[in-house]
């Protein structure tokens, strides 16, 4: 029986078959178009080649999971989508970030050792990471960073972790955390999915964590309203720094942690 790390390779291989097919598929489409030379032909062939490939970066075509579809920017790895409907957040109480994670239960832990940069391969074992959740470390090459997103699994670490590499912000909560209360972090993330990604994390000892590059705020308890401002100061004072990379460097859309709906 194949074990849920096999199954996992397996749909990651055949996205990458997809993919490599319909890659391939558009390079025709294309040299068709030049061949023919004509302006009105060549400008149909683009559209074609936009809609096949998810909107050229557009992240409406993920709904309400907020996926940039667009495969320059990162893959899905075959992670099932978030298409729930969250819950509209209250509205903001405490913006301090020291003063929000102390009212919310949460340990903020800012500026952590940076554990490198380097590419590897999508076949490589997880790394013996210092942070739980990671946050930096050796990760994927290119072009298999977790895609911005909501997402109902568990991404591969390596995976997620290029992914804080440009800045994004990650939302993290325990699989067994009630519905309502993932519900209400969906519905924060509706507000601020901008270059951020939301998704279960079977590994970690908390119910809801978020993390940046070298940056954590882990809760225990996850607090409603308190764990929400919490996360939204954390977002505000880390998303967008520098990790290695820019967090422009791959296309996003919408409102982001810095600036929220």
């Amino acid at each position: 029986m194949a074990t849920r790390k096999e199954e996992r390779e397996a749909l990651r291989q055949r996205r990458l078959e997809k993919e490599a097919e319909q890659s391939s598929s558009n390079r025709k489409r294309l040299t068709i178009a030049y061949g023919v030379g004509a302006v009105v032909v060549l400008a149909v062939a683009v559209v074609v080649i936009v809609l096949a490939s998810g909107g050229g970066g557009s992240s409406s075509g993920g709904g309400e999971a907020h996926i940039n579809l667009n495969l320059s920017y990162g893959s899905t790895n075959g992670i099932q989508p978030d298409e729930r409907a969250g819950t509209p957040p209250p509205a903001v109480k405490v913006t301090n970030l020291q003063a929000a994670a102390k009212q919310a239960g949460c340990k903020l832990r800012l500026h952590l050792k940076d554990e490198g940069h380097e590419h590897i391969p999508p076949s490589a074992p997880t790394p013996d990471y210092e942070t739980n959740p990671p946050t930096s470390g050796p990760h994927v090459e290119p072009p298999y960073q977790q895609a911005d997103g909501a997402f109902r699994e568990m991404p591969a670490e390596i995976d997620f972790v290029h992914s804080l590499e440009h800045g994004r912000l990650e939302i993290q909560y325990a699989p067994d955390l009630p519905e309502k209360d993932q519900l209400e972090l969906k519905g924060l993330y509706d507000t601020m999915y901008g270059a951020a990604l939301l998704f279960p994390n079977e590994k970690m000892p908390y119910q809801v964590a978020a993390t940046t590059w070298t940056n954590m705020l882990t809760c225990p308890t996850y607090k409603g309203a308190s764990t929400l401002d919490a996360i939204r100061a954390f977002g505000k004072a880390t998303w967008g720094k520098y990790g290695g990379e820019a967090v422009q460097a791959f296309v996003f859309t919408g409102p982001t942690p810095a600036n929220p709906q």
